[in-house]
C-alpha cells in the first residue's frame, strides 16, 4: 500500500487520540465506585431481607403480646369477682367458701403463669424491635453512603465523558484527513493489536511491540519508498517512519 508520508505521520496523531480514548474508557470502567456500589447492592439486598424477617418477627410477637394480655383479662376478672364475693361475705356456706378460696388461689397461680408468659414475650418483642431498628438504621446508613457513591461516580463519569468527547472530536478531524484505504487498514489492525494500529519506528525498534527489527527487515525498510506503508514483521502494525531508517 502507498500513502503520502504526511498522512502516515498523521496516523501517529490518530493513534494518540485512540489511546487517550481507550484509557478514558478503561478509567470509566475501573472507577472504584463501581465495585463499591456492586458490593453495597449485595449487602443492601441481604439487609433488606433481614429487615423484612425482623419486621415479620416483631409483628408476630406483637400479636403474641396482645394474646397474652387478652388471656389474662378473663382470669383477672374472675379472680376479682370471686374476691369481691368473699369480701362481701355473701358466701356463708363453709364448703362453698373454701371452694371459692381455692379457686382464687388457683386463679392467682394461673395469673402468675400467664404474666410470666406475657413478660417473656414482651422481652422477646423488645429484643426483636431493637434488632429491627438496628437493621433499619444500618440500611438507611448504607443507602446514604450509596447515594454519595453514585453522585461521586456520576460526577467522574461526566468529566470522563467530556474529556472523551474532546478527544473523539480531535480524532474525527484527524481521521478525515487520512486516505480511506490507509484508515481502513489502521482500523482493521487496531482491534487485534491491543488497540495500537500504528507505531513509530524508533531506530531499530517497533514502538508497538517494542521488538527490534531483524537486519533484513531494516534493509527492506531503508530501501522502501517514502510513500510505501511499512508493517512490523513481528506484530504487523503499521510502522511510521519519523526519520530516515538506517540499516
Amino acid at each position: 500500500m502507498l500513502a503520502d508520508p504526511a498522512a502516515q505521520l498523521r496516523l501517529l496523531d490518530l493513534q494518540a487520540e485512540d489511546t487517550a480514548i481507550a484509557q478514558l474508557e478503561h478509567r470509566r470502567k475501573s472507577l472504584p465506585e463501581h465495585a463499591t456500589l456492586a458490593e453495597a447492592r449485595v449487602v443492601r439486598g441481604r439487609l433488606g431481607e433481614s429487615l423484612i424477617a425482623a419486621r415479620t418477627t416483631v409483628g408476630d410477637l406483637q400479636l403474641d403480646v396482645e394474646k397474652a394480655e387478652s388471656d389474662l383479662v378473663p382470669v383477672r376478672e374472675r379472680q376479682a369477682r370471686d374476691q369481691q364475693r368473699v369480701d362481701a361475705g355473701t358466701v356463708t356456706d363453709p364448703k362453698q367458701l373454701n371452694a371459692l378460696l381455692d379457686e382464687i388461689t388457683h386463679l392467682g397461680r394461673r395469673i402468675s403463669d400467664l404474666e410470666d408468659v406475657e413478660l417473656e414475650v414482651m422481652e422477646q418483642l423488645e429484643s426483636a424491635t431493637a434488632e429491627q431498628d438496628r437493621l433499619a438504621a444500618e440500611l438507611a446508613d448504607l443507602e446514604t453512603s450509596m447515594r454519595a457513591q453514585i453522585a461521586s461516580r456520576d460526577e467522574q463519569v461526566a468529566a470522563i465523558d467530556a474529556e472523551q468527547a474532546t478527544h473523539q472530536a480531535s480524532r474525527d478531524g484527524i481521521a478525515a484527513g487520512i486516505p480511506a484505504d490507509l484508515l481502513a487498514l489502521y482500523d482493521r489492525i487496531r482491534p487485534r493489536a491491543g488497540g495500537v494500529g500504528a507505531a513509530a519506528l524508533k531506530g531499530r525498534r517497533c514502538g508497538g511491540c517494542q521488538l527490534e527489527a531483524t537486519q533484513s527487515a531494516l534493509v527492506a525498510y531503508a530501501a522502501a519508498a517514502p510513500n510505501e506503508v511499512l508493517r512490523c514483521e513481528e506484530c504487523e502494525r503499521i510502522l511510521v517512519r519519523t526519520s530516515a531508517v538506517e540499516a
